[in-house]
C-alpha cells in the first residue's frame, strides 16, 4: 500500500461516517420540504446536524448554510456580499496567499465592477494586519483572509484582522477549510462574519460544504429555487452527506487534542529530518505559527514535479503545492508571494500528515527522500553549476 502525505489534497472518508450515512441512503430517505411524517423526521435530523456543525465552530444552528462544497461557499460569500452591498461600496481585500478559488472569484468580480486590494505577506506567509487596515477606504465591504493557508502551512492572525473589520463596520470571510479539525474554530471571538468549511476536510464525504453566516449579514442567493437553506441555497438538501459531516465533526471533537498531538509530531520529525539529510533544504512558512500536519520544504537545483514523480515511482504519494491549481505550469502564487524565486518555488515538496498516517510512513519518507534528492540533483545542470561555485 502507497505511503500517503497529501492529505491537504484530499481525505478518506472514515470508516465511522460511511456507517452513519449508510440509513439516509435507502431506509431514511425522507425530503425535509416534505409536510408528512417522513419529512418531519428528515427535518429533525437536518437541525440536529446543522446544530451539531454550529457548535464545532462556537455559532447558531440558523447561521450555517449547506452547499456544495468549499468553492460554492467562497463564491456564496464574496459574490453574495459584493452583489448585495454594491450601493454601500465596491472595494475588497484579499490577502496575495488566499486559495485560487478566493483568487478566481475575486478577478470575476474586478471584471464587474469592484475593485480588489491584494495585501502582501511576509517571507513566512504571514498577512500584517497594519498593513491590511492601510488598504481599508470608506468603500471597502469586505475582507477575506484565510484561517491558514493550504500550502504552507501558515496560520493567520485571524483575531486582529476579525477585530479591524469590526470597529470599521466591515464583513470579515474566511476560508477556513485548511484549519479545520487542526486548530479550534471560534467564530464570535474572532469577529469572523463568513467563515467557509468542507465536509472531506474533516474526513467527511466530498459534495459538501459550509457557509457559517452571522445573523445580520446580508447576501444575495446565487442559486434560485425552492428557498432551502433560508433562501440561499435552494435545492433539496443532500440528507446523507449532511448526516455525515455531522459524524466527522463528532468524531473529530472528540479525537482532536490527541490527534493534533499526533501529527505534531509526524510533522515535527519530517522538519528536523529532512533538514538534517539534505543539504540546501529550506523549510517554507512559519516555523511556529503553523497548523500541525504541515511541511512544506524547498531544494535546491531541483524541479518539484521531478520529486513528485521520483516518490510516486517509489508507492510515496506527495504534493508540491495546491491541488486546486496543479492542472497549471505556472509556480505557486503562494511561493512566489513569499519572495521565492521561480527556480525556487519550483523545487518546492508538500507533506501532510493525517488520521491514518502511521510512525513507518515518516520513517520511509525520511528514508528514501534524500537519495531522491540527491539523483535528481545529479541529473540537474543548475545543481552542478552552483556546486561549482
Amino acid at each position: 500500500m502507497n505511503v500517503y502525505l497529501d492529505y491537504q489534497s484530499a481525505k478518506p472518508v472514515d470508516p465511522r461516517v460511511i456507517e452513519a450515512m449508510q440509513p439516509y441512503f435507502h431506509e431514511q430517505f425522507g425530503n425535509p420540504s416534505s409536510l408528512h411524517m417522513t419529512g418531519d423526521q428528515a427535518t429533525r435530523v437536518l437541525n440536529q446536524c446543522r446544530q451539531k456543525i454550529a457548535d464545532f465552530i462556537q455559532a447558531e444552528r440558523d447561521e450555517i448554510i449547506f452547499t456544495s462544497g468549499a468553492t460554492e461557499s467562497n463564491n456564496q460569500a464574496l459574490i453574495g456580499l459584493a452583489l448585495r452591498n454594491r450601493e454601500k461600496g465596491n472595494h475588497i481585500i484579499i490577502s496575495e496567499i488566499e486559495h485560487i478559488s478566493i483568487h478566481n472569484i475575486a478577478k470575476f468580480l474586478e471584471r464587474n465592477g469592484f475593485t480588489v486590494s491584494k495585501v502582501p505577506v511576509d517571507q513566512y506567509g504571514q498577512v500584517n494586519p497594519d498593513k491590511l487596515q492601510q488598504r481599508i477606504t470608506e468603500k471597502t465591504i469586505l475582507v477575506s483572509i484565510g484561517h491558514a493557508n493550504n500550502e504552507i502551512g501558515t496560520i493567520q492572525p485571524v483575531r486582529e484582522i476579525g477585530e479591524i473589520c469590526q470597529q470599521k463596520n466591515i464583513v470579515f470571510h474566511s476560508d477556513a477549510v485548511a484549519a479545520e479539525g487542526l486548530i479550534p474554530l471560534h467564530v464570535k471571538r474572532d469577529h469572523i462574519d463568513l467563515m467557509t468549511l468542507s465536509s472531506n476536510d474533516i474526513y467527511g464525504p466530498r459534495g459538501l460544504g459550509v457557509l457559517y453566516k452571522r445573523k445580520g449579514v446580508s447576501l444575495n442567493p446565487l442559486i434560485i429555487g425552492g428557498g432551502q437553506e433560508n433562501g440561499l441555497r435552494s435545492g433539496s438538501e443532500n440528507m446523507p452527506t449532511i448526516v455525515g459531516m455531522a459524524k466527522a465533526v463528532d468524531i473529530m471533537q472528540k479525537q482532536m487534542p490527541g490527534e493534533v498531538e499526533k501529527l505534531k509530531k509526524f510533522r515535527d520529525r519530517l522538519i528536523k529530518g529532512v533538514l538534517e539529510k539534505i543539504p540546501q533544504s529550506y523549510l517554507n512558512g512559519h516555523q511556529i505559527k503553523r497548523l500541525p500536519n504541515n511541511a512544506h520544504f524547498r531544494f535546491e537545483g531541483i524541479e518539484g514535479e521531478a520529486l513528485l514523480l521520483s516518490l510516486k515511482d517509489k508507492g510515496i504519494d506527495v504534493a508540491t503545492g495546491s491541488a486546486c491549481s496543479s492542472k497549471t505550469l505556472e509556480p505557486s502564487h503562494t511561493l512566489i508571494s513569499l519572495g521565492l524565486l521561480h527556480e525556487e518555488a519550483h523545487g518546492s515538496l508538500e507533506l501532510t500528515c493525517g488520521r491514518f498516517n502511521q510512525e513507518e510512513d515518516i520513517k520511509t519518507l525520511l528514508k528514501e527522500l534524500p537519495g531522491v534528492v540527491a539523483k535528481l540533483r545529479q541529473l540537474s545542470p543548475l545543481y552542478q553549476q552552483e556546486d561549482q561555485s
